[in-house]
Order: structure tokens, then sequence, then C-alpha cells
């Protein structure tokens, strides 16, 4: 690389980072969100912070077919079940069976292909069973008493950055996304910016114990959501800021229908109740780095500088600020208005009893809002 190209790719990685998230923007009337609902311009009302025992980041939130919980997998590896205030939390299961040096005080980034990375988190309610999307260790199962995850699909042979899932109940059958097969979840920032396309959209049936390919070429697929009769998914493309619709049965089978784009970075989704689809937002996305995304060649080069981006980037975002948010969207990707909140670095929203459970892939704690009547 040319001295000339490196100071390029240096500046432009520092400006495009100060600047990505554009965290004092005016979210709702400069920069308009297409087809969504921001949670953003009054904050939190009554938030109940959940701090997470020496670990970061509870980027799922899910609960047993009981209604107990909720459950959330950490950096260090584990996965924890909420007890509720006066218990806190218990150690539920974990993804690695190699757990020395997994936790305690430390950057958990460095050992996360040893002790794991849970990130999806999804119950079959009939049988009770978790099913963990692993970074790491793969697709996996642990039973209703917790322990030690069991692999259902051997990592580094057929996935590189599991990253969600769902499950149709009435069959069993797993949707999963493969983030890229080009990178690891250490280097989601290499994905987005290199213009990676390597991502899948995959199932795993427990019936016979097949893996198959539904969807690849992907942009960094990330958060899925069956509907509720299971016709279709809800999948977020987080590189090109897109939500897609992708059925699955009825005469639409195989059709990719775009249903929303958004202004930020879609993580997971989860369905209410009613049918309607929470989205995390982790960050806006703010013009520098729109710019970065257009012109792959840019964020190529940037990969290639001798540092981690993904560390750099997050360093800077950390410094600067990040506006995140959750998104409530129908079936056709049309918004809900009736709501709004914000947050730093949102990963998932789960409506549950009355209320919403928001998190995140960094901070150390979960927030619980009670949702106005």
């Amino acid at each position: 690389m040319s001295i000339k190209l490196l100071l390029f790719s240096l500046s432009t990685l520092l400006v495009a980072t100060l600047f990505s998230f554009d965290h004092h923007a005016k979210l709702s009337t400069t920069q308009p969100f297409k087809n969504e609902t921001l949670l953003g311009d009054v904050g939190f009302q009554h938030p109940q912070v959940i701090r997470i025992p020496g670990a970061v980041g509870p980027e799922s939130v899910e609960f047993d077919p009981n209604g107990d919980g909720p459950y959330t997998g950490v950096s260090d590896g584990r996965i924890f079940k909420w007890q509720g205030n006066e218990s806190g939390w218990i150690d539920f299961a974990v993804t690695s069976p190699k757990r020395d040096g997994c936790e305690g005080k430390h950057d958990h980034s460095t050992t996360e292909h040893i002790c794991g990375r849970p990130l999806g988190l999804r119950f079959n309610k009939k049988t009770g069973d978790l099913y963990i999307a692993d970074a790491y260790m793969g697709l996996l199962v642990v039973g209703p008493n917790g322990g030690l995850a069991t692999q259902l699909i051997r990592p580094g042979l057929d996935l590189t950055f599991t990253n969600s899932l769902d499950i149709d109940q009435s069959t069993g059958v797993v949707y999963f996304t493969d983030s890229s097969r080009r990178y690891s979840r250490r280097n989601y920032v290499s994905v987005i910016v290199s213009g990676d396309s390597t991502g899948r959209l995959m199932k795993y049936d427990p019936r016979n114990n097949e893996t198959t390919v539904i969807v690849d070429n992907l942009k960094f697929p990330n958060g899925i959501a069956l509907n509720s009769n299971g016709e279709f998914l809800i999948v977020a493309e987080t590189s090109s800021c897109k939500l897609l619709k992708i059925w699955l049965k009825t005469p639409k089978a195989g059709i990719i229908e775009e249903i929303a784009t958004l202004a930020g970075f879609p993580d997971n989704i989860k369905r209410n109740r009613n049918g309607e689809f929470w989205v995390g937002i982790n960050s806006r996305k703010g013009k520098l780095l729109d710019w970065i995304i257009s012109n792959y060649w840019i964020g190529n080069n940037l990969i290639k500088l001798p540092f981690d981006i993904t560390k750099w980037h997050s360093y800077l975002a950390d410094l600067g600020g990040s506006t995140g948010m959750g998104i409530k969207l129908n079936e056709d990707g049309i918004l809900d208005s009736s709501f709004g909140l914000k947050w730093k670095f949102v990963s998932e929203v789960e409506e549950q009893n009355g209320n919403l459970w928001i998190g995140s892939v960094k901070v150390p704690f979960l927030v619980k809002e009670i949702i106005p009547s």
C-alpha cells in the first residue's frame, strides 16, 4: 500500500468513525427514518437497569415456555437466567467446555473464539430446549435444566459467524443466519465496510439433522423473525440497513421483498404477541460512513491497515457516543408511532407482559421499561 493511500485511509477512518453515528442529529426531523417508528425523542420514562455480573453484552433476551427469565448470553460465553430482583442472575448454560480464563476482568473479545459468544437465543416452546446461535461455536441446543450446550453443526466446516435464529414452533425447524463466510464476529466492522456479501440464511431440521441454505449472497444478515403462521421471515441485512421479507410458504415461496430502508444499522428482530416486529437499531449511519459503504474500495483499503479496525471503531464510537433505538413494524414494514424512546447500542427489543426488555452487545446491563398504557 502506498504512503499516500495509507494516509488517506487513516484520515478517512478517523473522520468517518467520529461522525458516522451523527449522535447530535435531530433524529425525527432533519433525518427522518423510512417506514419505521423511532424510539427516540423522549427517552426512557421508568427504566430499570439490570446489571450483568462480570461481563458485558446481553445481546438477546428470551423467556422460557413458563414465562420465566429472561435468559441472555454475554461476552464471556455464559448464558444467564434472571431470577428476579432478590435472587438476581444465575448461571444457566455455556457454549464451550473450555472455561479456563474465560471469566473475570479482561477483554473477552480476545478469548471468545475459545469460550464462545452466544448471540441469538430461542426456546422450543414444546420441548423447553434452548437453541443458541453462538458466533464461534455454531448452532447449539441445551435442555431445560441448562449446562453445556450440544453443537448441532460443527463450527469452521460450515459456519463462520452464526448470529441470530428463530424457530417454527409447529415443526421445530430452526432458521438462522451466518453473517459472513469471510469474517468472524470480532471483525464485524470489516463485514460492513468491505461490502462483504457472503452471508447466508439457513435452516436446521432436528427431525433429520439436515442443514440447508435458503438464501446466500446476503450483506451481513443479522436478526430474523418468523411471522405468526411461519409463512415468511423478516431478515435484517445490517450492511445495507434494510429489512427483507423472505417468503417460505404459499405461492410466493422463494420471493424476497424489501420492506424497509433504515437510517441505522439493524440488529435483532423479535415478534410480539400481536404479530408486530421489534427491531433493534445499534446506531445511526452517518453521512461519511454511508459514503464509505457506497465506495467499497475505500473500506477494502481500510481493512488492510496494520491495526484492528473493529476495536478502533468501537473505541471512537464509545468516545463520541451512539444513538441506538428500537422500531416497531407490522408485517408490511409500516410503522407504529404510538411509543418512543432511545438508548445506546440497542441490539434487541423484547416485549413481554407489558414490558420492553432492551439488550445491547456492548453495555454491562439490560434495561427493562414499562410500556405506557
